[in-house]
């Protein structure tokens, strides 16, 4: 950030709207109750967000700048959304905006972290986040063959940043065709474990059934239920799905 924007941001106080789930986790876990002016309704909504106790104490808005500006935010924080408008008006209305890039790794999450830290005028907040993160390294872990199973077989990439939370967790996600699997491959080569999420398993739904197959739940493979709601954005909320990973296995 700028000298003239650091300054700026430490003698004026900061009131932050996140109009995207995935920002709201970044703002609500480092922002001070006085510094949040609004998150998405989404993470008011249990079934969406694990952060839904906190994202209630705060406005929700529909993810966009206008619903935003009910509650007189003066840094706007988002993730790949509003587009080139958003922004154009904001910055006219004096508005600080921060479009944080979706992140393809866990080092994006954290530099994701240390710029919504930064931008809320202490980028030390973020070093919490960080020293969790590294209690979670472990050398030479040995890789499991595991399948991440959503509504209808869906799953995550090899190589996507969900992948490389499960390698924390000593899980190696198989590559699968199109990232989804079938029944017949679950039945003939079923994986050491299978992550079966639970996201929203409440809801009935073609791809909630297929779940209920009994050939989605393999005999053969360590069953492991997850939550799916912080698989969504796979953001800085996953540490704690890391280690409730490592106790289940």
């Amino acid at each position: 950030m700028p000298v003239f924007a650091s300054l700026l941001a430490a003698s004026v106080a900061v009131r932050a709207a996140s109009l995207n789930m995935c920002s709201d986790e970044y703002l609500l876990l480092l922002a001070r109750p006085s510094e949040v002016a609004s998150v998405s309704r989404l993470s008011r909504d249990p079934a969406d967000s694990t952060l839904w106790k906190i994202g209630r104490r705060y406005p929700g808005n529909r993810g966009t700048l206008e619903s935003a500006l009910e509650t007189h935010p003066n840094l706007l924080i988002t993730m790949g959304g509003g587009g080139r408008a958003t922004g154009m008006i904001a910055r006219r209305m004096g508005i600080r905006m921060l479009d944080l890039p979706f992140p393809a790794s866990i080092a994006d999450i954290g530099r994701n972290m240390r710029l919504v830290a930064e931008a809320l005028g202490d980028v030390k907040r973020a070093g919490t986040w960080q020293a969790q993160l590294s209690k979670l390294q472990v050398p030479n872990l040995v890789l499991r063959d595991a399948i991440f199973l959503g509504a209808g077989g869906n799953s995550v990439g090899a190589q996507s940043v969900e992948a490389e939370w499960m390698r924390l967790a000593g899980l190696k996600q198989r590559r699968l065709p199109g990232g989804r699997a079938t029944l017949e491959m679950l039945a003939t080569r079923p994986p050491q474990v299978l992550l079966r999420s639970a996201y929203r398993r409440s809801e009935r739904s073609l791809g909630q059934e297929w779940l209920e197959h009994p050939l989605a739940s393999p005999k053969s493979s360590k069953l492991i239920a997850v939550d799916g709601r912080p698989w969504t954005c796979a953001g800085p909320l996953m540490i704690d799905e890391v280690i409730r990973l490592r106790r289940g296995m």
